[in-house]
């Protein structure tokens, strides 16, 4: 769990896309863990004009920041690194969905195909 300060929260969610990924991926790689929200049918999906995305978030705070209407029925969870590498990176690809990384409250978020976004994730761990 991370131990993020309210106003640490605040500044965090005024970063642009690309500090949005960069944090993202520090903390993917620090915790160890990517997060997601889901109800009894499975994951939130968002759908651009293109894709169908699974959003993911960093941390458990800001995936619940997303739980509210719509998704007010949706818990926040953690999948492991590791886990993520052996079955979602695949699973996603197979389903043909893409990742909308850590979007904000108006849906904007770096969208990655499942491969490029662990590609990316491992990339940042060497940094």
């Amino acid at each position: 769990m991370s131990d993020l300060s309210p106003s640490r929260i605040k500044e965090i969610l005024k970063f642009d896309q690309q500090q949005r990924f960069q944090y993202l991926c520090k903390e993917v790689n620090k915790q160890r863990q990517i997060w997601l929200l889901i109800d009894e049918h499975g994951c939130v999906m968002l759908n651009t004009e293109d894709e169908d995305c699974v959003p993911v978030w960093p941390n458990k705070e800001f995936a619940e920041e997303w739980a509210t209407e719509e998704w007010a029925h949706c818990k926040a969870e953690a999948i492991s690194l590791d886990k993520w590498s052996e079955r979602w990176t695949r699973g996603l690809e197979d389903d043909e969905l893409s990742i909308v990384v850590f979007p904000d409250k108006d849906l904007n978020g770096l969208i990655f195909f499942p491969d490029e976004f662990e590609h990316e994730i491992k990339l940042q761990a060497k940094k």
